[in-house]
C-alpha cells in the first residue's frame, strides 16, 4: 500500500442454491474437486506470542515449488496439495531492515499464520537511503543504469530470500517497482532511460540467479498501468529466459484494475497469476470479474492498509469477501508495517515492532484457523446469472460459497442482519450451523440441534464480536443421520 500523492490513500449479490435471500449467498509455477491435504500456515490465537503459538505439526508447510494446474483455481505445490495463500505486506524488507529484523519479522509473521510476503527487490523511495539497503549497498553500481547490477547488494537478497524458503514462506517479489503514476516512488523513469534490451539483460540477470528459488511469484509493475509496457514485459521475459522456465508471474497495477486487464496474458504469455487491486467496498465486485472472465488463478493482491484507510474489521471484510468470491488468497497490509519506519518518517507512527501484533494481524491468523480442516478449494461462489452489482458506496452484504460437493458453506456477515439462508444446496442431510468470531476465532452453536438439509432458516449473527466488530462468519456444515 504505496502512498504518496496527496490525493491517494496510502500505498447485489445473490445466492443460487445456497442463498442469502436478495444478497450474495472462494523458480514456478500458482492458485476442482479432491486433493491432498491443503497447505496452511499455523494459526496463532488471539492475544497471544508468536512463540506461545508456533504450530509446528498441525498443517505441514507447502513444498515449494507451486503451480498452476488446468482446471484449478488455486496454486499447487509441488506434492498436488492446495496453497492459501495468506500474504502480508513487507515492502521495504529488502532495502529498510537489517538481518536481525529481518528474522525477527519472518518468524513473527510465519508464527501468525502467514505464508507469503510481498516484497521490492530495490527500494527507490520508502526507506531510510533509498535505493542503498540497510547497510548502505546500492542495487546498482551506476545509479540507475539496470546493467549494472551491484552483487553485494543482491548478496544480500540472496540471503533474504533462503531465509524465507527456510521459514516457508512464498515470496511475491517486485523486480522494478514502476510506482504510483510512474514518479518518483518507483523505477519507470529509469526503466524507460535504459530500455528493453537493457531491462532484458537485467531481467535475465535475475532468472539466471533466481531461478533456482523456488518460492519466487514475481509481481511485475507496481501501482501504475504503464502506458510503455515494452519495458515491463522485458524484465518478464528476461527472468523468464535466465531461469530457463517459464516462471510464475503476476501484475500489480493500479487500484481498480486486474492484473489481467493491465497484462493481457494474450500479448504477454508470461503472465498466469491474476490478481484484483481494490477498495474495501467493491472487492466482491472486482473478484467476480476476475472469476468470471478466466479459470486463472487470482488473489487479494493490495487494499486498504490497517491502520490508514481502514480499520481491523475493514481489513478483515476484505479478507473475507474476496475469499468466499473465488479468490486463491489475499494480501494483508499494516500502514505502520509495510515499510518498516522508512522514509518518508512520519513521527506520528509507533516503530514497526508495535504493529506486530495489531488486530488486523491477529485477525488474520484466524482466517488459517478457520480454514484449517475444511476444503477451502472446494467453495464455489453463489451468484446469480448476473454479475453483482456491488460498487463504492454500496452497503456492504453477505457473501457466501458453497462446496462443489456440497459438503460445506461459508457466509460472511460485514454487519448485523439476519437472512434467510436456504439449506438445499447441501448434501446433508443433516447441517450443523455454527458461528466463528474472526477477530477472535470463538465458535458458538447457530442453533441447539443440526438443521435438515430441505429447509430454509432465518438467521443473524450474535451481537457484537470480541473485537467490537459486527462482523461474523457463519460455517455450515453437512453431517450423516442421527444414529
Amino acid at each position: 500500500m504505496r502512498l504518496m500523492h496527496p490525493v491517494r490513500p496510502a500505498r447485489t449479490r445473490q445466492a443460487a442454491g445456497l442463498l442469502v435471500a436478495g444478497m450474495a449467498a472462494s523458480v514456478l509455477q500458482a492458485c476442482g474437486t479432491s486433493a491432498p491435504a491443503p497447505v496452511l500456515a499455523p494459526p496463532l490465537a488471539p492475544n497471544a506470542s508468536p512463540q506461545q503459538h508456533a504450530h509446528p505439526a498441525a498443517e505441514r508447510a507447502a513444498r515449494f515449488p507451486l503451480h498452476v494446474e488446468a482446471g484449478k483455481r488455486y496454486l499447487v505445490d509441488s506434492a498436488g496439495a492446495p496453497f492459501l495463500l495468506q500474504g502480508d505486506a513487507a515492502w521495504s524488507l529488502v532495502a529498510q531492515l537489517q538481518r536481525e529484523d529481518v528474522l525477527a519479522y519472518m518468524a513473527d509473521r510465519r508464527a501468525r499464520g502467514f505464508n507469503a510476503l510481498l516484497v521490492e527487490l530495490e527500494e527507490h523511495y520508502f526507506a531510510d537511503h533509498p535505493p542503498a539497503n540497510a547497510y548502505g549497498v546500492a542495487p546498482f553500481t551506476v545509479p540507475g543504469d539496470f546493467s549494472t547490477p551491484n552483487e553485494a547488494y543482491f548478496a544480500h537478497v540472496d540471503w533474504v530470500l533462503t531465509q524465507a524458503a527456510r521459514q516457508g514462506f512464498l515470496v511475491l517479489l517486485t523486480p522494478a517497482y514502476l510506482g504510483y503514476d510512474g514518479e518518483e516512488q518507483g523505477w519507470y523513469r529509469e526503466m524507460r532511460a535504459s530500455g528493453a534490451q537493457k531491462l532484458f539483460e537485467y531481467g535475465r540477470y535475475l532468472g539466471h540467479r533466481y531461478g533456482h528459488y523456488t518460492n519466487i511469484l514475481w509481481v511485475e509493475g507496481g501501482d501504475y498501468n504503464a502506458p510503455d509496457m515494452s519495458v515491463v514485459d522485458a524484465v518478464a521475459r528476461g527472468i523468464d529466459a535466465g531461469a530457463g522456465v517459464p516462471q510464475l508471474h503476476t501484475y500489480h497495477g493500479q487500484r481498480g484494475t486486474s492484473a489481467r486487464e493491465a497484462a493481457d496474458p494474450v500479448r504477454y504469455p508470461w503472465l498466469n497469476v491474476n490478481a484484483i487491486y481494490t477498495h474495501t467496498d467493491d472487492v466482491v465486485a472486482h473478484a467476480s470479474a476476475a472469476y468470471r472472465q478466466s479459470g486463472m488463478p487470482f488473489f487479494l493482491i493490495e487494499n486498504y492498509y490497517e491502520g490508514n484507510s481502514a480499520s481491523a474489521s475493514q481489513v478483515r471484510q476484505q479478507a473475507w469477501e474476496a475469499l468466499l468470491s473465488g479468490a486463491c488468497g489475499q494480501v494483508f497490509g499494516n500502514e505502520i508495517l509495510w515499510n518498516f519506519n522508512g522514509n518518508p518518517p512520519d513521527h506520528n507512527k509507533a516503530p514497526w515492532q508495535a504493529a506486530l501484533d495489531s488486530a488486523g494481524a491477529r485477525s488474520m491468523s484466524q482466517v488459517g484457523h478457520f480454514f484449517a480442516g475444511k476444503p477451502w478449494w472446494l467453495l464455489r461462489p453463489r451468484w446469480t446469472a448476473a454479475a453483482p452489482a456491488v460498487g463504492r458506496g454500496t452497503p456492504p452484504a453477505p457473501t457466501t460459497a458453497v462446496a462443489s460437493d456440497g459438503s460445506l458453506a461459508v457466509v460472511y456477515y460485514p454487519r448485523l442482519e439476519s437472512a434467510p439462508i436456504d439449506l438445499r444446496a447441501l448434501r446433508g442431510p443433516r447441517v450443523r450451523a455454527r458461528w466463528f468470531d474472526p477477530a477472535d476465532g470463538s465458535w458458538r452453536a447457530a442453533n441447539a440441534a443440526p438443521y435438515t438439509n430441505t429447509t430454509t432458516v432465518l438467521l443473524a449473527p450474535p451481537g457484537v464480536n470480541s473485537g467490537r466488530g459486527l462482523d461474523w462468519v457463519l460455517s455450515l456444515e453437512s453431517i450423516g443421520p442421527v444414529r
